[in-house]
């Protein structure tokens, strides 16, 4: 009897999932052809395509938190989940549980374009603890591929830009209240403070910018037709970014708030009347109207604008969360080494492991 081959049990935790998962079929493989004599494991690198990430970890709730899984004090948060955005969205996971004071009563709620079971694993992988507070509901592009028009930059036109319009639509009924977050944000205060705002009959909460040129957001053939310009009678309406803002999901649901910014989004595929992606639709629904929170809840353009992502400095004030929105993004500059100052805020946040073997002998 030929005596049995030992080999150490590889460590596999720096694998992304679909990197395990070829570990083992390489591995029945040979074990099947040869019948239990010597094994050999090759080195496997993980694909350049797909990110592999460390292990965040584990956060637990502090001595004043309601325990795991109760619904009281929970706080929902949805993103979107991406595989070009998946590495902000690691480290925008990352920068909620290490701020938080009850990191086991977040729940996480993605919506993803389409099943691949690869991007849930990967958040699951890097963040074990979490589960089941992770939950990923599909949403279908078909709903917004005939209403989208082109905007100034691509990643705006994307069906899945448009997927904060259809939360109400996509979060299961118990889910009343969301904190909704872009995919380029770290929040380095305790996220219940924002959650926790009082909406005050409002449907949704963000920080609002009065001194910006609300007109640029709209063109000219919007502004001059009297009828369309109407919308905002009555109402003082300021920019907000949709990038962050509370909602109110049973007040969104009953006042078909879905509706009316479809309406206005077939409105623009007539008459060309922005081009700002989702962004515009929202403002002339909810501009004027909506709960004003603190800006250091949202200190946004950190990416530049939305043609060259040019760096751009911190606004004076206190700060709770910062938001890469416009067109640079911290990950690409820092790989590409040329990174805005502002994007050293994010890195302490990647968990991103750039250079990772994938089997350890």
């Amino acid at each position: 009897m030929a005596p049995r081959a030992r080999m150490a049990a590889p460590r596999l935790r720096s694998l992304t999932p679909p990197a395990r998962l070829l570990v083992v079929v390489v591995v029945l493989v040979v074990v099947g052809a040869h019948g239990g004599a010597a094994i050999r494991a090759d080195v496997i690198r993980l694909p350049s395509s797909f990110p592999a990430f460390r292990e965040a970890p584990a956060f637990r709730n502090g001595d004043e938190c309601p325990p795991r899984g109760s619904a009281e004090g929970r706080v929902d948060v949805a993103m979107t989940l991406d595989a070009n955005y998946l590495r902000g969205t690691v480290a925008a996971v990352f920068s909620i549980l290490q701020h938080t004071a009850c990191p086991e009563s977040v729940a996480f709620h993605f919506l993803a374009a389409r099943r691949d079971p690869a991007l849930l694993a990967a958040v699951r992988a890097t963040f074990p603890s979490l589960d089941p507070a992770v939950s990923v509901y599909r949403f279908d592009p078909s709903r917004v591929r005939g209403r989208i028009s082109r905007s100034v930059r691509h990643a705006l036109d994307q069906p899945l830009n448009y997927a904060r319009v259809y939360l109400a639509d996509t979060l299961p009924a118990g889910v009343r209240r969301v904190l909704y977050l872009d995919s380029d944000v770290v929040v380095v205060d305790d996220v219940r403070k924002l959650w926790s705002v009082d909406l005050a009959g409002h449907v949704v909460a963000a920080p609002e910018y009065c001194h910006a040129n609300f007109t640029k957001y709209f063109s000219d053939a919007f502004w001059s037709d009297p009828e369309l310009s109407a919308a905002f009678r009555g109402r003082r309406p300021c920019y907000f970014n949709t990038g962050v803002m509370v909602m109110d999901v049973d007040r969104w649901r009953r006042g078909g708030y879905t509706r009316r910014v479809e309406e206005w989004m077939a409105v623009q595929k007539r008459r060309r009347i922005y081009h700002l992606g989702s962004l515009p639709p929202f403002l002339l629904v909810l501009a004027g109207d909506i709960k004003p929170v603190d800006h250091r809840w949202n200190q946004h353009g950190l990416g530049g604008d939305n043609v060259e992502g040019r760096c751009r400095s911190l606004h004076p004030g206190p700060i709770s969360l910062l938001h890469w929105s416009g067109k640079g993004k911290p990950w690409l500059r820092l790989d590409a080494r040329k990174p805005c100052t502002v994007d050293y805020l994010w890195a302490p946040y990647d968990l991103y492991k750039a250079a990772a073997t994938a089997l350890e002998e």
